[in-house]
Parts: C-alpha cells; structure tokens; sequence
C-alpha cells in the first residue's frame, strides 16, 4: 500500500479523510499527523520522519483557520499558514499535495466565483491561504481545494461552523442575530472527504473549487440547522454583516463548483438536501 500523510488530521476536515480512507481511498495507507507526533513548525522533524516514511502523499489541511486568530497574530498565521505549506511543498517536490484554501481568498464583492476569477482577500486569514496557493501552484503535481464553511462532527466539538453555531445558541440566551446579506456554500465535511480522495485517486492538479451546491446566507443556514437541535430554546433574528463591528467582512463568497463536478463521479450536494436526507447526522 501506499502511504499518505494527513496533517491536521484532530481537525475537521483531516479528521474526516482520515476515517474514510478505508472506503474512499483502500489503496492508501494513512499516517494521520497531529501535535502529538511532531510540531510541523519544528522543520528538522518534519524533515526527517519525511525521509523516514517515504510518503507518496501528503494533504495539508493543518492550519490556523479561525479568522479572528490570525487577525490577532498575523505573525503566527504567516508561519503556520505560509512558512509550512511552503517546506511541505519543498519536500513533496516529487509527489503530489493537495492544499487547503478557502472561499476567504475572494473580496465577496461578485459571488459564484470560479477558479479564474481574481481575488482580492479582505483578511489575515484570506491573504496567508492566497500567498500559500501560489507557492503550492508551482508544481504542476500539486492541487489547491478551495473550500466553503464545513460541517459535521469533529474531535474536538468545536471546529465545525455547525458545532459553533450550536455552541453560541446554547450560550446565547434569549436570541441571537444571524446575517441575511452574507453568503456561503455550505458543505458537509464527509462529502469535501469523498471529493478530494477522488481527485487525489486521478491526479488532478491545479486549484478547484469544492463547496455545497447553493449558496444561503448565515440566517439561511441556521434555520436550517436549528430544528436540528431540540434543546436549544433560544432564537434567532435577522441581522446585517453591515453593523458587525469587526473588521471588514466578503459579504458573498459563492463558489461556482462546476469545474468540479464534471470529474467526480457523484456530484456535491446542496446542503438543505443533503442535512434533509441524513437527519441525524
């Protein structure tokens, strides 16, 4: 068999290709990496179980993705965010890599927004996956994923934006508002899994877009997920991204996902069908 390393495999998205490997991808062998076994920002490490393992793949999903975060300690998400996609890409000269992106990379300005289409981050966050893209897209054996908010279970109960979401309700007491004029493509983190172990299986290279197949606003989205969740006696109202006193935020991220649904054998769903047909998922 073949062997993969999966970085940030304790998150969402890693967690998820790494417990479907054995369906989606039997052929591969994964090392499922986390802080436990080495820092990936420890250079010399990452080099020499490099060297030791001999892997043929490497998906890089370990990151500093809360926006706030990085907005805090921009120094911190270059290093982690850019410093170690860029060693990673160095060492997978030779093999292929498939890179985490994001929606952020965009200015929300348009929506639907192919892998051509220019952008323009408005965030910490955004500018360091950008930068980080362009290191990756120099080899021609490399793939870029850009994704939308995910969703599902994982490790820690805390990374998915559905989990989030959850957690606020229950913290907010009598409500809380959520907006009507920012604009997402939501997808379950099972089905990002199922999409890039097959493009990783065909070798495809270069960036695609990989995101649920409509685009709803954050009230859109919570309505749809609050029945979901019986225990939660608060409420939400509509809001505008207009009045967030944060820093500026891409009010349409939409990603148009037919690039991608051309190669994979069963098409992305839309996430109202997909959360309808899996209730207690």
């Amino acid at each position: 068999m073949k062997l993969a390393w999966i970085t940030g495999a304790h998150g969402l998205i890693g967690n998820h290709l790494v417990q479907t490997a054995p369906l989606l991808a039997p052929r591969w062998c994964v090392r499922a990496l986390t802080r436990a076994d080495f820092d990936l920002l420890d250079f010399a490490a990452v080099e020499r179980e490099f060297a030791k393992d001999k892997p043929q793949l490497i998906i890089h999903c370990a990151a500093i993705t809360v926006v706030s975060e990085a907005q805090k300690n921009p120094e911190l998400a270059r290093r982690v965010n850019i410093g170690i996609t860029k060693f990673l890409a160095e060492l997978a000269t030779d093999i292929p890599l498939v890179f985490f992106s994001t929606d952020l990379v965009f200015d929300g300005r348009k929506g639907n927004y192919s892998e051509t289409d220019a952008t323009n981050p408005l965030t910490i966050y955004g500018e360091t996956k950008l930068e980080a893209e362009e290191i990756v897209l120099k080899n021609p054996r490399h793939l870029v994923i850009r994704t939308s908010i995910n969703a599902g279970p994982s490790p820690s109960g805390k990374r998915a934006f559905d989990e989030q979401l959850r957690h606020l309700m229950q913290s907010a007491g009598q409500g809380m508002k959520l907006f009507t004029d920012e604009f997402r493509c939501p997808i379950p983190a099972v089905e990002t899994a199922r999409a890039v172990w097959e493009l990783a299986e065909k070798n495809c290279t270069g960036v695609y877009h990989v995101a649920g197949a409509e685009k709803l606003s954050r009230l859109e989205i919570g309505k749809l997920l609050i029945p979901r969740w019986p225990e939660i006696k608060s409420k939400i109202e509509s809001g505008s991204a207009k009045d967030f006193p944060g820093p500026p935020r891409a009010l349409d991220t939409s990603l148009d996902i037919s690039k991608v649904q051309k190669v994979l054998s069963q098409p992305l769903p839309k996430f109202s069908k997909w959360l309808a047909a899996n209730p207690d998922e």
